[in-house]
């Protein structure tokens, strides 16, 4: 027994290194680069590279949720993956977005893109492998060598859960749809569009996938509610640092550089509140999630902006990419409450409120600075011009995202020029879209349980009705 007690917090230690370890090569520009180039690196690798990514998503569910079907495909899976991986790599190391002897925009971009050098690149690679490694022997040390076969049926969910996103370009010639090509055909029907038939699809998949994940988790037990919740949690996680890379080496939407990465969208940060609340079933992360990211995840939907054209067509990654974070995103905010799990208050909006006040200001201040500082960013002898300046727009700070002119009241934060009046009108839309959202989930509420309830049941209070039917909440200090 004791020697199962130590196995487990060795493997609970080596899983956390190991992911830290994975979030920090996630901002190396192969880690995602190579999914897309099937022809051009080594298949076999590119393969192993995935089931790697499956590995992130296996090990923590099988160390910290004690899942036995995780343990067993990952101690009997990932080793020979992890070694054929270690002896195929070929040039994955020499990977650089750098054109030595050429002045231009994009050597400055790779310059600040590429921080990590190859020789940290390599240690934490292999570092990583060990590490893997290291938990799958555990595994072993803790369960034995006995594996139940029944365990497998869930590889296929687990290597699609953490499919590469990018890899649907191997199936198409890139240069026909890339705005940043002579190639690229402006009325193509693949192109992504607002109000096209692509948008239409995209939210049949997320009111689908939402009711699907409902009524799937709504007569399990509460543990098991929790135990699919954190997986989407990591699956998201997963797909979300996959934008890391991919900015680095392909770039994502308009943005190509590290400083696209830094959670202050407002989305970006909505995934480590929603995923935090899965994991620690706090009330305030809950409260959030619920009523600021629902909102947000949900809102990007019905408006992708006049530009979204310029990100590709519908199957490439920048697409694919928005559409799976941000259902994952709508989905860990709302069951929670939807579940039962949680039930909001009105007074529970305060705390959301002032966190989304401070969002805007922080991210405000922060688009403010990167654009004044990428005004001196330069690499061998080449500085941006001032349409090579960044403009990152952290939570829609910077640049209203809708066709309609706000007043104007100019504040300077370093050498960039910010509108007080646009921030406070952008706080005030979407404060009304939160309780909107709000206000429209309880109406579904109350009105479902008109429709559903017996004629012959007596009238009751619409309210007693609605909090019933939202949650019912455990003592709060237990939340």
């Amino acid at each position: 027994m004791e020697k199962n007690k130590s196995a487990e917090r060795a493997l609970g230690a080596f899983t956390g290194i190991l992911l830290a370890i994975s979030l920090v090569l996630t901002f190396t520009v192969s880690d995602y680069y190579i999914f897309d180039k099937f022809t051009t690196y080594n298949p076999l690798f590119i393969i192993c590279q995935w089931i790697k990514k499956a590995g992130l998503l296996l090990l923590p569910l099988a160390a910290f949720l004690k899942k036995r079907s995780c343990a067993d495909i990952a101690k009997y899976l990932l080793p020979v993956f992890i070694i054929i991986s270690l002896f195929t790599y070929g040039s994955f190391f020499d990977i650089t977005m750098m054109n030595e002897g050429v002045e231009s925009a994009e050597n400055v971009y790779a310059s600040i893109n590429e921080f990590i050098p190859k020789s940290w690149h390599m240690i934490l690679f292999f570092v990583e492998s060990e590490f893997m490694l290291g938990a799958c022997a555990l595994l072993f040390i803790k369960d034995g060598f006995k594996v139940e076969a029944k365990s497998f049926r869930f590889l296929p969910l687990a290597i699609l859960a953490v499919t590469p996103l990018n890899i649907f370009e191997n199936f198409y010639n890139t240069d026909l749809f890339d705005n940043r090509s002579d190639k690229y055909l402006e009325g193509n029907f693949l192109l992504f569009k607002s109000f096209s038939v692509w948008h239409l699809l995209v939210l049949i998949i997320l009111i689908a996938f939402t009711i699907g994940c409902y009524y799937f988790l709504r007569k399990k037990d509460r543990k098991k509610q929790n135990d699919y919740l954190i997986a989407m949690a990591v699956v998201l996680l997963i797909q979300y640092h996959s934008k890391d890379s991919v900015v680095m080496g392909d770039g994502y939407n308009v943005y190509t550089t590290i400083f696209a990465c830094i959670p202050l969208f407002i989305c970006n940060i909505g995934v480590y509140v929603a995923c935090l609340s899965v994991f620690f079933k706090k009330k305030v992360l809950y409260a959030i999630s619920f009523f600021v990211h629902a909102a947000g995840a949900v809102s990007v939907f019905l408006y992708f902006g006049d530009k979204i054209s310029n990100y590709g067509i519908f199957c490439g990654y920048s697409i694919l990419y928005f559409s799976l974070t941000h259902c994952l995103l709508f989905v860990l905010s709302i069951l929670p409450t939807a579940l039962g799990h949680y039930k909001f208050r009105p007074k529970d909006a305060i705390v959301p409120l002032i966190y989304y006040c401070m969002v805007i200001v922080v991210a405000a201040v922060s688009s403010a600075l990167v654009t004044s500082a990428s005004m001196e960013f330069s690499y061998g002898g080449y500085t941006l011009g001032e349409s090579e300046w960044l403009y990152p727009n952290y939570a829609f700070t910077q640049n209203n995202p809708l066709p309609i002119p706000e007043p104007v009241l100019p504040i300077t934060i370093w050498r960039c020029e910010m509108n007080i009046a646009y921030l406070i009108i952008l706080y005030a839309v979407y404060v009304g879209l939160f309780y909107a959202l709000n206000g429209a989930y309880y109406a579904f509420l109350a009105i479902r349980r008109r429709v559903l309830k017996p004629a012959t049941a007596p009238a009751a209070e619409p309210y007693g009705e609605i909090q019933a039917e939202a949650a019912t909440t455990e003592d709060e200090d237990n939340v």
